[in-house]
């Protein structure tokens, strides 16, 4: 290879970076050089993220020496050197020692493109080290090359701390505004309490570029005693202890401030002690809802903070509608964090009332009725409303411009009747509150009322009350520890509820309460299933086919729910890879009688679906000539199903996509008690098996036969398979220690 004098750039790149790059290059300026640890570091970055990185090298043997094997740098290394922007020659070199001009000219050769031509280096200069500031200046074009998409970022952020000041901090870690960021072989100590700027990928800093200020303010940071006599600092997720004046930090401690530093030492303290309480009504985006403070901004900088017990920070998720857990510290007329300071003990849920056909949760006109005295109430107004009154509510209504109408009776034995609603059982009525907001999309109708009192509407809209009283006590465990998750979940904050009334968290007051189910509710007051102290996911569906399959079905790690196993729903537990095609084959089209659910209709069905009725959902896939099960999950769920047309083939993933696609509402299913069933939208299961019964050439088209057993997802405890193992004899906790396995009934 020809080597030149000077460094020059292909056409394309300006002149005027054409000229800088030729000063560099002969007037090579005074400094520091580049580490080759730094520059290998730097150029492997721009090439891929750490964990990418880290990856590529699993299960293979090392090139590099051994010595440099444990060191941060020595992965970037290996990478350069087994994807070639390391040669032989430079492997053995110190990656201590000065990055040379050689080395730099060699990957710019391996990235090719206007990169091969970029940077070409004489004899005499191959082996010198390369000076720092023309590193970088060569960096920013490799970063073009191989980052065109950008993933070498710069970033300007408050450093809060790393190892040299943060006790509990690992190796390499810089607390951020930005998050928490790693910086092998960066110098940050110095910059610690200073607004900087840096090259970062993902979250790996490449470089410290300059500090951009000295001076900088900590917002809404909380003040605690530290050792002796320091003030400690909760900031960015990380522990800081400064020294101040005893009166100081008596005057200071277990508050909220803002905290001004100049050049690292604290400048000022400004305390925010003004707090309010109140229940939470909303928590949206940029604002909070409090009972008796109405609607108020969120600061830029909001924070969120548990300080009963042990210290931690929290999320704006963690405040929770319909409940006063939290104090708010205000200023300025914003709120600049909630701190929690006692444990959620949930009494009431608050209930999204969707519309007739639970099609949306906004309704155009709401009308009640008084089933006995009542009081509304709207801003500071309150009236009593006598039994039997229709009140109609449309969204111009001028109450609804104080925020909310609500609705309570004057006694709990009453209840209030929705009539703009139609339920299973009619025209439902619910108890506890009722509570009316205006959104731009239609009104909003919430029910809140105790979780028990909700309980004993779920069971029964959930399972038949007919059904042995010990498969409705699991029921009951299930329904209360779905509904604690979901109430911490806070789906619907933005909104002053919890859940809706729908198959998409709990069916609520589809149909009249009973005596069995109200006892059942009663005979486990307060219990939860938990696993290690936690909430279980209480994960339920209605009948499986002989199998349920794991908690991996929506993504989740295997490892996150342990207690959500593949299991046969059958006395005997005798297991089979069902993910196995054959034997799923074999299995799903026998009776396998001993299974819990062996009884119920729906343990088996079959149904016959020609590629027509398919092509009326997949009408850009051409004529549909196949049709299989490509991927099974545990237990024999389908994961995935190909479709194969003649202009195009489709994946289909998932439970919810198989499902909803190949069902539709002309077929008829064959039942396990030889009974028809048509009408559905939607596979009953995605345990399924499917191969050709006919083809017919001439008029081009073809039947397919769906094997399938069960009802539902698959995931927890069966319902049926319940009620079965309660007319074998067990009681409630065996059904669920048997379906939850490892998990516990807790009471509260």
């Amino acid at each position: 290879m020809k080597i030149n004098k000077m460094f020059f750039w292909v056409a394309g790149i300006p002149v005027l970076l054409i000229l800088l790059i030729v000063i560099i290059a002969r007037f090579e300026p005074e400094g520091s050089h580049i580490a080759r640890a730094s520059a290998y570091k730097a150029a492997a970055l721009a090439l891929a993220d750490r964990e990418t990185i880290e990856e590529s090298l699993e299960g293979s043997a090392w090139s590099i020496p051994e010595n440099e094997k444990n060191q941060w740098f020595g992965k970037y290394k290996e990478y350069l050197f087994r994807n070639g922007y390391i040669g032989g020659e430079h492997l053995e070199s110190s990656a201590v020692e000065s990055f040379t001009y050689g080395e730099a000219a060699y990957i710019a050769e391996q990235v090719g493109g206007e990169m091969k031509n970029a940077l070409t280096v004489s004899t005499k200069k191959y082996g010198r080290a390369m000076p720092q500031d023309e590193w970088w200046v060569f960096y920013d074009y490799l970063r073009k090359a191989v980052d065109p998409d950008g993933a070498v970022r710069e970033e300007q952020v408050l450093l809060y701390g790393t190892p040299a000041n943060v006790k509990e901090a690992d190796s390499w870690t810089a607390y951020t505004s930005g998050g928490v960021w790693k910086f092998e072989g960066v110098a940050l100590d110095a910059c610690t309490d200073r607004e900087i700027e840096v090259l970062v990928r993902g979250d790996e800093i490449i470089r410290m570029v300059r500090v951009v200020d000295e001076t900088v303010t900590y917002e809404n940071v909380w003040l605690s005693r530290g050792s002796g006599e320091n003030l400690k600092v909760y900031v960015g997720g990380a522990y800081r202890e400064f020294a101040v004046k005893e009166k100081e930090l008596d005057a200071v401690a277990d508050n909220l401030a803002d905290l001004r530093l100049k050049k690292g030492k604290i400048d000022k303290i400004t305390v925010k002690n003004e707090r309010i309480t109140g229940e939470v009504l909303a928590v949206a985006g940029d604002h909070i809802e409090i009972e008796g403070y109405g609607v108020l901004p969120l600061a830029d900088n909001f924070k969120v903070y548990k300080t009963y017990g042990l210290f931690a920070e929290q999320k704006k998720k963690d405040i929770l509608v319909g409940y006063a857990l939290q104090e708010f510290v205000v200023a300025d007329g914003e709120v600049c964090a909630a701190l929690t300071t006692r444990s959620f003990d949930a009494k009431n849920i608050r209930v999204l009332l969707m519309d007739t056909g639970f099609k949306t949760i906004f309704h155009d006109r709401i009308v009640l009725r008084a089933d006995g005295p009542l009081l509304l109430s709207w801003g500071d107004e309150v009236e009593t409303v006598a039994e039997g009154t229709v009140i109609e509510i449309l969204p111009d209504d001028e109450r609804l411009a104080e925020g909310r109408i609500v609705l309570e009776p004057q006694s709990v034995k009453n209840g209030i009747a929705a009539e703009s609603i139609e339920r299973a059982q009619g025209t439902p009525s619910y108890y506890g509150t009722l509570e009316i907001r205006k959104e731009p999309e239609g009104l909003l109708l919430i029910n809140e009322l105790d979780i028990e009192d909700y309980l004993t509407r779920v069971v029964p809209s959930e399972m038949p009350s007919y059904y042995e009283k010990e498969a409705l006590k699991a029921q009951a465990v299930c329904a209360r520890t779905y509904a604690y998750r979901q109430i911490q979940a806070n789906a619907y904050s933005q909104y002053g509820a919890h859940v809706d009334d729908s198959t998409n968290y709990q069916v609520y007051n589809n149909t009249e309460t009973y005596e069995r189910t109200d006892a059942a509710v009663a005979e486990t007051y307060g219990q939860l299933l938990t696993v290690g102290g936690e909430l279980a996911e209480a994960y339920y569906f209605s009948t499986s086919c002989g199998y349920t399959t794991d908690g991996t079905l929506w993504g989740a790690p295997a490892e996150s729910v342990p207690y959500l196993k593949a299991i046969p729903v059958t006395g005997n537990q005798v297991e089979m890879n069902l993910a196995d095609d054959a034997l799923f084959e074999e299995y799903i089209k026998g009776k396998n009688t001993d299974a819990y659910d062996y009884a119920f209709p729906l343990y088996r069905w079959r149904v016959d679906i020609t590629n027509r009725q398919l092509e009326q959902k997949l009408d850009r896939l051409g004529v549909i000539t196949g049709l299989e099960v490509t991927e099974r999950g545990p237990g024999g769920i389908a994961k995935e199903v190909k479709v194969t047309g003649e202009g195009d083939t489709k994946i289909l993933s998932g439970q919810t996509q198989i499902r909803n696609t190949l069902g539709n509402s002309s077929l008829v299913y064959t039942k396990n008690d030889g009974e028809a069933l048509s009408g559905w939208d939607s596979l009953p299961s995605a345990f399924i098996h499917i191969e050709v019964k006919e083809r017919n050439e001439e008029e081009n088209t073809t039947t397919f036969t769906i094997w399938g057993g069960g009802y539902g997802h698959g995931v927890g405890m069966s319902q049926n398979g319940a009620e079965g193992m309660a007319r074998a004899g067990k009681n409630y906790r065996e059904i669920l220690e048997f379906f939850y396995r490892g998990a516990e009934i807790q009471e509260q």
